[in-house]
């Protein structure tokens, strides 16, 4: 039996700069961070040769290639794994809308979990890449790459994408005292919206030509955010969140909507720095960076939606059980 623990994460700044139409002629940034919520990935040996996969359905087949389970499906095709075997899935969140990216953080485990049962080990990196190819060149998602990465790695990553097809992850080893104060100022808020992100993504890949002012804006903000925490500068995060909110919500028609802005404006007039939704928009969680000394106002303000306490995760897509015991020996 092998079970894999995988964090969700946030998008700091930049998301949007990491979609192929943007990235591979212009390059772009993103800064990200893993957090303590997670996806759970259990993979074990069966009896039979059946396959069993339990998510927020069950499956039994016989051939993967019957499974509707399509990141599932990839994954088991790529680690070579070909039945008598059982997977379920399990999140701290609920998966659908959420804009935690909690679709790679699903396919990330599974990949680290199924490449274990084969008995092989595998890096961040490749785990990274494979996903990548699993959902946006098998599954044809319309999505970028930062998810993956933030999944795999784990900790506050400034990823660079491109030009080209090129990723460089560098992880930033924050001292302690900046490390429990960008903790500190970070709050999630649940907007009580669910929602596709396929539709706002393919929106703004159709609208990259257009969007380049604040495409490149939100890559040189990335840059600002993840420089200023190098020299230990928290509140360059909050700063530069704020200034990239607007250049987000530019990028599709469904960003956006009044209820969210309305939040937006109470979170800052209540004393935070920044706040945006995560993901591409449109609802899940609102991001807000504040001051310690101001988040009971923040708080009241933002009353009618339920806060997730969150810290950040270290490590990454982690094995938190292997036991290798095949049951016919």
């Amino acid at each position: 039996m092998i079970i894999t623990q995988t964090p969700l994460r946030v998008g700091l700044v930049g998301g949007g700069t990491d979609l192929p139409a943007y990235y591979r002629a212009h390059g772009g940034r993103v800064l990200n961070a893993a957090i303590d919520k997670y996806v759970y990935v259990v993979v074990k040996q069966r009896f039979d040769d059946d396959i069993y996969v339990n998510y927020s359905k069950k499956e039994i087949v016989s051939r993967v290639d019957d499974l509707e389970h399509e990141l599932v499906k990839e994954a088991m095709h790529m680690a070579g794994v070909r039945g008598g075997v059982e997977i379920t899935t399990l999140a701290d969140i609920p998966s659908a809308g959420s804009g935690l990216g909690s679709s790679s953080s699903v396919t990330v485990g599974l990949l680290h979990a199924l490449f274990a049962y084969q008995g092989r080990q595998v890096s961040a990196e490749e785990l990274a890449e494979r996903a990548c190819t699993i959902e946006i060149d098998r599954c044809r998602k319309p999505i970028g790459k930062q998810d993956q990465y933030a999944a795999a790695y784990g900790g506050i990553c400034d990823i660079h994408f491109g030009p080209g097809d090129r990723v460089a992850v560098d992880q930033l080893r924050l001292d302690a005292s900046a490390y429990r104060s960008l903790q500190g100022e970070l709050m999630l808020f649940f907007t009580g919206i669910t929602r596709s992100a396929d539709t706002i993504l393919g929106e703004q890949r159709a609208n990259t030509g257009d969007r380049l002012p604040q495409l490149d804006q939100l890559r040189d903000l990335a840059r600002e955010a993840a420089d200023g925490l190098r020299y230990g500068d928290v509140s360059a995060v909050g700063a530069a969140l704020h200034k990239s909110w607007e250049a987000k919500r530019a990028l599709a028609s469904g960003v956006s909507n009044p209820q969210i802005d309305d939040a937006v404006e109470a979170a800052l007039d209540a004393g935070a720095t920044g706040a945006k939704v995560t993901g591409a928009g449109g609802g899940g969680f609102l991001l807000v960076v504040c001051p310690v000394e101001r988040q009971r106002a923040v708080r009241d303000r933002l009353a009618a939606m339920k806060e997730l306490p969150i810290k950040l995760d270290r490590l990454g897509s982690r094995i938190v059980l292997n036991v290798h015991r095949d049951i016919w020996s």
